[in-house]
């Protein structure tokens, strides 16, 4: 029996083989033919917006940087230096606490987490998953939703993947003559998805507790069973052996980042679902030309094994792990159960006993999230959506239906109202700084059974497959569009960008002038036309960058944005424009998952108060390449709120309606290394976090958690 680490699909393999234009290219043009966009605000308008001058790069072409007004809402609190110590550590007048973490009993029944793996694979289905990672909360007053309660309410925590050999099982993930006992494969199909915990203030506190044994308490996981809503509802391409008629799901992997919506429903988002799905080798001889178009373009082509090798496990019901023709018919057999992934999964919190759906019109893709526009009433239901994969696609839904404030409460049948029936567009990003959404509608644009990429039978069809579709029209490749987010104050849209390290220095251009681009950016546009709009402006808004590279072994990309000691980061991943009632300053929170300057520190969480598309203007590397960005940051828009324990990611950010409550995941602390014999990892939180006095205090084993951020003094977060 030797442990077997479980590993994560590489999702920075290339699967686009469309010669549709890169953005580095575009962005290279733009400047090429028009210099650079001037920012163009009042002094009133850029004082509003926190609005701020330009870096000082390699060098300013035509001396146009801006002054840097005081933003007119203001961070409250003092940088956080960079630090590798094994917790969280946050600004002082801040203190945080420990709401659940991995293997926490949801109901009453389950024993507490033992600190050993020996927790029984069936409670699974009663405790907190793995891997947290997006989250939301919904304010609750009388069992409904409230936008404006912050008391209590219900918080929907993704869980990602399963962090072994940490955790879970007693000695990490094995294998027995090359096959997953089915003991631990069926643990660790109950620690993805999602979790639904009733939660509520500590007596004359803004601190949360879950509340254990609550009715709204569940696990929505990789069993569950669901239903598929939208076009590819019913579609012969999701025919399986459990579901004949296609019109269900059983269960969502890989769930990232997620969305919410204005009716008091969770959005959750399956992203890199490749890691559960395996393929036989010689599976192509029972397939058509077009399927294996779609497969290969999806990640799947025949022999793939899966990383979690799940369908090695004894039993007919770890058969549906693998996308093999093995029957006379697809409803014999599991040979689309791949197409059932890359959702956007619907769950009604408020109601624990309502079924979660896949709502298929809004695509299918490595779906990082999905972010919605402010609801107007009278306007479409907007929704945007980044491919997590290198060199894919933004996406954009807009709903037929109109937006009605009377259906707020309205559970899972005013989702199918909103999510079934819309249109879904790729991003285009033009050389002139403008963009267009591109409509991926079957019979519209080529997008039909004669496209020379793939023949496309119907709208089920293009949206399981609007990979193909977006390729078809030309949609503009990215560099892993990660979180999302629509800054409440203007509704500009804001996506990260986390890196591209295989960028050569032949290679850099005006998007991406530093070789490599190791510790990613931020673009942002401005819809033209209201937030359905099909056209857009864009610039980038932000460069990461590690300055501190004295002992740094691990390159660092050029500092474009001049970040400084109180604000540099690496590798944007997490972002969310807080939430809160009357955020006028548009607050924005960044997260970080990185490898590339963890040598100085460790993930992080930033507080910036940005301005608007624009705002900058040109700049040149120390090379002589031209680029473009958003105004400069400093101290007074962009710092330091957090710092994680060692071997971490810093993701998932909700903040209460009245701001005096935050909440953040931690994911995979001391992910590296494990000693199961003398406990030694390389992390050991959340057991050592200073200060808590939960029951979380002095375990050893490193798990994934829910973090409660308060001020010392009841104020106010961030602001």
């Amino acid at each position: 029996m030797n442990p077997t680490p479980v590993s994560e699909y590489d999702d920075n393999e290339i699967v686009n083989p469309s010669s549709n234009p890169h953005m580095d290219t575009i962005l290279a043009a733009r400047l090429s033919r028009r210099g650079a966009l001037k920012g163009g605000v009042g002094a009133t308008t850029a004082a509003l917006l926190g609005g701020v001058g330009l870096s000082a790069c390699g060098g300013s072409d035509d001396g146009d940087e801006k002054p840097a007004p005081a933003p007119a809402v203001k961070l409250n609190f003092a940088a956080v230096a960079k630090t590798h110590a094994d917790q969280v550590t946050i600004a002082d007048g801040y203190q945080v606490s420990i709401l659940h973490a991995l293997g926490d009993p949801m109901m009453f029944g389950d024993e507490s987490w033992k600190d050993d793996g020996s927790e029984t694979s069936e409670s699974y289905q009663r405790r907190i998953g793995d891997g947290h990672d997006g989250m939301y909360f919904f304010g609750m007053k009388d069992g409904k939703f409230d936008a404006s309660t912050s008391a209590s309410g219900l918080l929907c925590v993704n869980h990602e993947y399963v962090v072994a050999p940490y955790g879970l099982h007693p000695a990490g993930s094995t294998t027995v003559d090359g096959k997953r006992p089915a003991s631990e494969v069926d643990k660790e199909i109950y620690a993805h998805g999602a979790s639904v915990v009733e939660v509520k203030r500590k007596a004359g506190s803004n601190d949360m507790e879950m509340v254990r044994g609550s009715k709204y308490n569940r696990r929505v996981h990789s069993a569950t069973p669901m239903d598929m809503g939208g076009p590819a509802a019913g579609n012969a391409k999701l025919i399986t052996k459990l579901s004949p008629d296609g019109k269900q799901a059983f269960g969502m992997n890989n769930n990232c980042a997620n969305g919410y919506t204005p009716w008091g429903t969770y959005l959750t988002c399956e992203e890199n679902y490749l890691n559960v799905i395996g393929r036989a080798a010689g599976d192509d001889a029972g397939r058509s030309a077009s399927e294996i178009v779609a497969l290969k373009r999806y990640g799947l082509p025949e022999g793939r094994k899966s990383p979690y090798a799940w369908d090695t496990a004894e039993g007919e019901q770890f058969q549906r792990w693998n996308s093999k023709i093995s029957a006379a018919s697809a409803a014999a057999d599991y040979r689309n159960v791949f197409n059932s992934f890359g959702w956007v999964v619907e769950i009604d919190p408020f109601r624990p006993d309502s079924k979660p759906v896949k709502r298929s019109a809004l695509g299918r893709f490595n779906h990082e999230g999905a972010w919605p526009a402010p609801a107007k009433a009278g306007e479409p239901i907007v929704i945007y959506s980044g491919d997590d994969a290198r060199n894919e696609y933004v996406f954009k839904f807009v709903s037929d239906a109109k937006w009605d404030p009377k259906d707020v409460n309205g559970g899972m049948a005013v989702g199918a109202k909103y999510l079934d029936k819309g249109t879904l567009y790729a991003a285009k990003f033009n050389d002139d700084g403008s963009g267009e959404w591109l409509e991926l509608t079957f019979g519209k644009n080529g997008i039909d059974s004669k496209n020379a990429l793939y023949p496309f039978a119907d709208q089920a069809d293009v949206v399981m497959h609007c990979r193909l579709a977006a390729d078809s029209r030309g949609a503009t490749k990215m560099d892993r569009p990660e979180w999302g987010g629509v800054n409440p104050l203007n509704h500009e849209v804001y996506m990260t960008m986390t890196n591209n390290s295989q960028r050569a220095a032949d290679k850099v251009n005006a998007a991406n002038p530093r070789p490599g681009n190791e510790n990613g950016h931020i673009i942002r546009w401005k819809e033209e036309g209201g937030q359905a709009g099909t056209r857009f402006k864009w610039d980038v808004y932000l460069f990461g960058a590690g300055i501190d590279t004295a002992g740094v072994t691990k390159k660092q990309s050029e500092n474009l944005s001049g970040l400084t000691a109180v604000n540099d980061f690496s590798s944007p991943d997490g972002l969310y424009f807080d939430q809160r009632s009357g955020n006028a300053g548009g607050l924005l929170w960044i997260q970080t998952d990185d490898g590339q300057y963890t040598e100085k520190t460790n993930c992080m969480m930033l507080a910036a108060m940005p301005g608007q598309v624009g705002d900058g203007g040109k700049a040149t590397t120390k090379e002589g390449q031209a680029t473009i960005m958003g105004a400069k940051p400093t101290e007074a828009n962009v710092r330091r709120f957090l710092v994680g324990p060692f071997d971490c990611e810093i993701t998932g950010v909700v903040v209460t309606p009245d701001g005096k409550t935050l909440f953040f995941n931690v994911q995979h602390p001391g992910e590296d290394k494990a000693d199961f014999a003398t406990h030694t990892f390389t992390s050991h939180w959340p057991g050592n976090q200073p200060g808590i006095t939960s029951h979380h205090k002095g375990h050893k084993r490193p798990r994934s958690a829910t973090v409660v951020v308060t001020r010392t003094d009841g104020g106010t977060i961030g602001i």
